[in-house]
């Protein structure tokens, strides 16, 4: 029941078989591509003028033996403007620009990816010259002023991102940039006859191309015969602050068919006053009211003006408050002086202007004088803001505020070392006043005569002194004195109080018992001493060691080192350092021979006695034996004498 089957099976077999087959060749043929390279050409020519039908031809320098699979892909200023892959054998692209115009204008590149492989093209140059001349239109030519005109630019066959300008006359109007090839807005005039035309820029960075003018369109504004006023009273230019001014703002001409008419009185950005037809605005005059007035009307979208510039003449002058001297010390005199240096002397006299003075806002002057104060040398602190009025007519004038900062007096200044104090060494001291205001002059003496002076200008600055003294007590020889104001006398210090170290000097190592008397069993002191200031450290050393057999620290001139039981082992060279903050001296050697002692001598001698006594009892005993044996005959002797 399979059998009918088969067929399709055997057809389906072959289409695979044929497929593989195609599939083996085509990837042969693309295994056998050899791509060296890229080329782009423009045609007619790199250069030509609007209108052209300009071609951009990509061409791939490949040999293959079979289709290819290809990727082309065309820039234009570095940025891709049209891509497509072909799978066919062809080895090039064509990119038509139909029409090019100025906006084409730029560098091509093209690139091509073949089989994975990707080279690009150099780059060419088009240049299209020529734009096409703008067309101005209006939608209305005659109109009232105030009403807006629609305004048209077009150049319909360009391309590309544009500026168009308005102009009337010479006169640029209005600017817009698009990415269009036309533009639209509404435009304003003033009454008269206008005559408009435009012109175009297309971008092309960095540059841009600018094109022909348009055609002129003429366009009349009819205006409304209506104006707007300003009066001033009083008239002229002698104003004086006092006198009451009045300025009004009105229309003149034609009020009918005025509805929705209103003007606006201002100065700068205040206004003063508004009405339907006209405004009005009374003050009372003063200088800082000098400047331009404006009478502006509104009627709908039309905004007429009218100015007037008003010169008001002092009455009298801002006053001035000045001090005298011009720097002060606590509980010093100040006098303060105000006054005004111009008066208008057609209306007042310089006794008219009366002056008050205040420090701190408070009043110094309950009533008001003649201008001049002096600030009670008794006040303590004179520091703060001062400043004075000036009143003539009901009319009062303030003057600039004057920060008066009174000096401190500088304190009697404090001497100190600030590096420790060493004979014949170098060592800095500084001189300071805890109060004072800067700058402080310091100056240093020794006795009568002085050595150095300095400036403190700054809070963060000192003064500081070198300095070498060659005894300990000449610290005591040493003042500074400072000084901030020059009419007193200079503040001098305590004389220079301080801890001095004395180097040490003349070392010695002393031995207890003498030398001659260190016998075994006893206690020897080893003693060092030295002149100069303690505290001093003392170290004892035998030599032949380099640790030292004792250390100790001592506020005195000398210590000792004591060794109990003194044995023979205690023999040897000896010598001592001491050191303080200045500096380290060593004694000279001492070399100690430690004696036998006394009942080790006397043994030895009774044991040498002994010994002598032994031998004398010895030899007499031999000598006693010796003589008996000499003096006894024996019989056997005597016998034989007989016979």
């Amino acid at each position: 029941m399979w059998e009918p089957q088969q067929p399709s099976v055997r057809m389906v077999t072959r289409l695979l078989l044929l497929t593989s087959v195609l599939f083996s060749t085509c990837q042969v043929a693309e295994s056998h591509a050899l791509f060296t390279g890229v080329t782009l050409t423009l045609e007619p020519s790199n250069a030509v003028s609007q209108g052209t039908n300009v071609t951009v031809r990509c061409q791939a320098l490949v040999s293959s033996a079979g289709f290819l699979n290809s990727k082309y892909t065309i820039y234009k200023d570095n940025t891709e403007v049209h891509t497509e892959s072909i799978t066919t054998a062809a080895d090039n692209l064509i990119y038509s620009l139909r029409m090019a115009r100025v906006a084409n204008t730029g560098k091509y590149k093209c690139k091509v990816n073949i089989n994975d492989k990707e080279l690009s093209s150099k780059s060419e140059k088009l240049t299209v010259t020529g734009l096409q001349t703008p067309v101005l239109s209006v939608n209305k030519h005659v109109f009232s002023e105030g009403e807006e005109v629609t305004v048209w630019c077009k150049a319909p066959e360009e391309s590309g991102t544009i500026v168009f300008y308005f102009y009337d006359d010479s006169k640029e109007l209005y600017e817009e940039r698009v990415n269009a090839n036309h533009v639209e807005t509404r435009l304003r005039f003033n009454a008269g006859d206008h005559r408009l035309h435009c012109d175009y820029r297309v971008i092309l960075l960095p540059d841009s191309v600018p094109s022909n003018a348009s055609n002129n369109v003429v366009v009349t504004v009819k205006g409304l015969f209506i104006t707007p006023i300003i009066s001033v009273r009083p008239h002229g230019s002698m104003i004086i602050e006092g006198d009451n001014l009045d300025i009004s703002c009105s229309v003149s001409g034609n009020l009918q068919n005025s509805s929705g008419l209103k003007v606006y009185l201002t100065k700068g950005s205040n206004l003063l006053s508004t009405g339907q037809s006209k405004a009005n605005h009374s003050i009372r005059a003063l200088a800082n009211h000098s400047g331009v007035f404006q009478c502006t009307l509104e009627m709908g979208n039309v905004i007429k003006q009218a100015t007037e510039n008003v010169m008001i003449t002092e009455l009298f002058s801002q006053p001035v408050l000045t001090m005298y001297p011009t720097e002060v010390f606590e509980r010093e005199k100040i006098t303060l002086t105000c006054k005004s240096t111009n008066y208008s002397s057609d209306r007042i006299s310089a006794s008219d202007v009366k002056y008050s003075i205040y420090k701190d806002n408070y009043t110094l002057t309950p009533g008001s004088f003649n201008g001049i104060y002096v600030v009670p040398v008794a006040v303590r602190n004179s520091s703060g803001i001062y400043s004075c009025k000036a009143d003539a007519r009901m009319i009062s004038k303030y003057s600039a505020e004057l920060p008066v900062q009174a000096k401190v007096p500088v304190s009697k200044p404090e001497i100190t070392a600030i590096s420790r104090v060493i004979v014949g060494k170098p060592f800095k001291v500084r001189c300071h006043s805890d109060r004072g205001s800067l700058p402080i002059e310091y100056t240093l003496w020794k006795k009568y005569s002085k050595v150095n002076s300095t400036t403190v200008q700054q809070p963060h600055h000192q003064a500081i002194f070198p300095i070498t003294i060659q005894h300990y007590s000449d610290t005591q020889d040493y003042k500074c004195e400072a000084r901030n104001n020059p009419k007193i006398d200079v503040v001098v210090s305590n004389k220079l109080n301080t801890t001095v170290t004395v180097p040490l000097s003349n070392p010695g190592l002393s031995v207890v018992p003498d030398l001659l008397e260190v016998t075994e069993g006893n206690e020897m002191y080893l003693i060092c001493g030295v002149e100069g200031s303690p505290p001093v450290t003392f170290k004892w050393y035998r030599r032949g060691n380099v640790q030292p057999l004792f250390t100790t620290t001592s506020t005195q001139s000398s210590a000792s080192h004591q060794i109990k039981q003194v044995g023979n082992e205690h023999s040897g060279t000896y010598y001592c350092e001491a050191i303080n903050y200045a500096n380290t001296v060593q004694s000279q050697p001492v070399t100690v021979d430690v004696k036998m002692a006394m009942w080790k001598k006397g043994l030895i001698v009774a044991c040498c006695l002994l010994v002598v006594a032994v031998l004398v009892l010895a030899c007499v005993l031999r000598y006693n034996s010796k003589r008996g044996r000499e003096t006894y005959s024996p019989p056997a002797t005597q016998a034989f004498a007989g016979v």
